[in-house]
Order: C-alpha cells, then structure tokens, then sequence
C-alpha cells in the first residue's frame, strides 16, 4: 500500500507584553509554541492485512498549538500512532529504502518527527533589546509518501504450483482452516497456522500458487514471493498422482527456477520436497520414484504422504522442527536512517541587472519571523542574514549600493 504520511507542524511563538493595572509598559511575555505531533509506527499482533490502509491513505499527526501572552506556551500536539502487521516494511516511495522493519511485537519507532515549536518574544529580549515585537514561527514538517510492505513472517513456507495440497496440507498439521476447493489459486492470501510436535513448534505459511513467469509479476508473482523471503525453510509440495497431467519433475525444476530468478537468497534456503496425494492413481509410484531420484541427486530429502489420509505426515512435520531448531533466525532488513528535518538552506540567483533574488528554505522560514514596521525585528532580520553567510555571498556576486534584494515577500535597497 502506498499512503501519505506528515507529522505535525510546530505551534508559531506569541509576541505579547505585559498587561497590568498601574503598569503601563509591561515587558515582552509571548510563550513559545507547543511541538508537533510525532508520527509512530507501531506493531499490532492482531492485524494480518494492510485492508485499513485501502481506503484511508493520508495520516497527519496535530500540529502545536501556538504560544499566547503571559508566558504561556502552546500545547504539544497529539502523537498519531499507525498499527501494522508484524512483518511489515516501511518504505520511502522515492528511494526505496527500508526506513523501519516491523519484525516482531515489540517493535515501536518514531517515523516522522514532529516540528519544533517557534520562540515567544519573551525569549529574545536582552538589555539592549527590551521589547521584541517579534517571535520565531513553528517548524514546518514535509508530507511524505510511503509504501507499506507486508511479507509474512513464519519459519516454515509451503511452495508449489496451484492445487497440488498445499492448503490441505496445512489444515490438516495445523488448526488454521484455509479455504480450500478443487481450482487454482483458492489461495490469495498467505495463511499461518502453528505446528505442534515431539520436537518443538513452528510457524509455517501457505502461500499462494507459484506460476512460471512469477518472478516478473505474473499471476500472484510478487505477491507471492515476498511471503517467502523471511522464511528459514520451504516446504516444496507437488502432486505425483498426474491426475491434472502434470510432471512432478518438471514441476520441482519450474518452481525453483523460479526461486532463482527472483532472489538467489530463496534458492539457497533450505528445502524440503514433499510428494502429495500418493493415494490417488496406480501410476503414481512411478511419478514418486522419478521425483525422489532427481530431488535426493540435488540432495535433498524427500517425504511421500497423502494429506486427505494423513500418510506420512508426522514424520515430515517432526523432520521440519528438528531442521528448524538447528536453524538461524531470520535478521531484520538493514533499516536507513529514518527522515530528518532537511537542513534550511538558500540559493541566491541574478534575475536582472542590479536585482537579486535570495530564496530557498531558510529564506521562508526567516521572512515568516520579520515583522518589517518593528525596528527590533529588522535588525534581527539583517543579523540573521548576515551571520548566515547570505551578504558576504552577494558582495561577493558583486551587489552595489542601489541594487534590489527579493527575500520571499520582502523586497529592499542594498546599502552598503
């Protein structure tokens, strides 16, 4: 899902004074702005869909409240929390990079970070300046858009092709109850279930039938392969019965072509071939003995059960747990460092001769905190540009005395 998330804006500082019987001229006494909202990423056990993020795809965190008079500061706005499945990546939409990997319950970051609030005019007043009549506007936060990207998270991953058992299978290890019917892709979404046995417990995932092209997106492609990448093992199920004249061979080498294309990493996971619905027809044993000879040349184990008669399957699930046990955890996606405030900055460009324009973040950002009538907040304004770099850089552009600066709305006469 992609949606659109912003934290909140910081709250504008007040410019205020003192207002007091017998007291006529009252010092400044503005409050600073509240802080803006956080945007927080949060885990949520009981989800298992990104369906609530379908049709509500812009999430805004409170902006800060502004300061007011006597010193009173803006209240900090509301926190928004955003509940998703475990399993979950948060991605940047631009860039693609991982910002959090919802990997576990426990998981709960800050997103986007709310603006600061902006200073009252009490905080600017010093012995030489005694009444400000200005105050510094809130911190602006940026709207950014996101992806959300769940992949499921289970020990244990069932692959094969379309109808071979797999959900059968499933329901019959497990007391998840998947929808099961005879043609493809009854199967959209992955299904998890917990295995309990002599040897421990596991999670193992039904995923939706693999076609061939997946790796390039047909069928369900990505929407496939995905749930697959944090697994620690696949369980590759084929039907040997030919009952739908297929080659359990060809099958095996389709599905893991597949594998490879799409992430060399799937390949070289641990896998276990399971041959389904040995019970079905006479010619199946021939199917089996074909399919157990090329998979153990790859050396990999083989099982033959029957889901629908439950042959075989406890020595297959006690074989998964103790492969499991022996195996390493999944790591977490590597995550990038999660969106900061840009640093404020300015461009200075010659439009016409003898007139210059000065624009850009910081430009926007000071030019809301001038009041031009006030003589304090324009002497605070020029230092401000002044300590920034931005006059040295226009003489050094070679501004005369006479020459128009445009600064956002403000526009003045270069005096040397």
């Amino acid at each position: 899902m992609k949606i659109f998330v912003k934290a909140g804006d910081g709250g504008n500082g007040a410019v205020a004074f003192h207002r007091e019987k017998y007291v006529p001229n009252g010092g400044p006494d503005g409050g600073d702005g509240g802080k803006g909202g956080d945007l927080i990423v949060r885990a949520n056990p009981s989800l298992r869909t990104l369906m609530d993020f379908r049709y509500h795809r812009h999430f805004r965190a409170k902006n800060g409240e502004n300061g007011a008079g006597s010193n009173m500061s803006g209240k900090n706005g509301e926190d928004l929390v955003l509940e998703v499945p475990i399993g979950t990546l948060i991605k940047d939409a631009e860039t693609g990079r991982v910002l959090i990997d919802v990997y576990d319950e426990s998981v709960e970051k800050v997103l986007l970070k709310g603006g600061q609030g902006g200073r009252g005019n009490a905080r600017f007043a010093h012995s030489t300046r005694q009444a400000p009549r200005f105050a510094q506007p809130g911190e602006k936060t940026k709207e950014r858009e996101i992806i959300l990207e769940l992949k499921s998270i289970a020990d244990v991953g069932l692959i094969g092709f379309p109808n071979v058992g797999k959900s059968t299978l499933l329901s019959v290890i497990t007391s998840a109850k998947p929808k099961i019917a005879n043609y493809h892709f009854t199967t959209l979404t992955p299904n998890l279930g917990v295995v309990n046995t002599d040897n421990g417990s596991f999670v193992i995932a039904d995923i939706p039938g693999i076609i061939e092209g997946a790796h390039e997106g047909a069928g369900l492609g990505h929407a496939f392969l995905r749930h697959i990448e944090r697994t620690r093992m696949l369980v590759h199920v084929i039907d040997v019965s030919g009952f739908e004249d297929r080659d359990p061979v060809d099958d095996y080498i389709k599905v893991n072509e597949e594998l490879i294309k799409y992430s060399g990493v799937l390949a070289k996971k641990p896998q276990v071939v399971v041959a389904n619905k040995m019970d079905l027809l006479p010619e199946t044993n021939d199917n089996y003995s074909r399919l157990k000879e090329y998979v153990n040349s790859k050396g990999q184990k083989i099982f033959p059960i029957s889901a629908v008669t439950r042959k075989g399957i406890k020595e297959l699930i006690n074989y998964i747990a103790k492969e499991i046990s022996e195996l390493e955890p999944i790591e977490p996606f590597p995550e990038e460092e999660i969106y900061t405030f840009e640093e404020e900055t300015y461009e200075i460009e010659k439009i016409a001769e003898g007139v210059y324009d000065v624009h850009g973040t910081y430009i926007d950002r000071l030019v809301d905190s001038v009041y031009t009538d006030d003589m304090d907040s324009m002497r605070y304004f020029h230092k401000s540009l002044k300590d920034k770099g931005i006059i040295k850089e226009l003489k050094k552009m070679g501004i005369k005395t006479g020459d128009t600066v445009i600064l956002g709305e403000i526009e003045f006469d270069y005096v040397e």
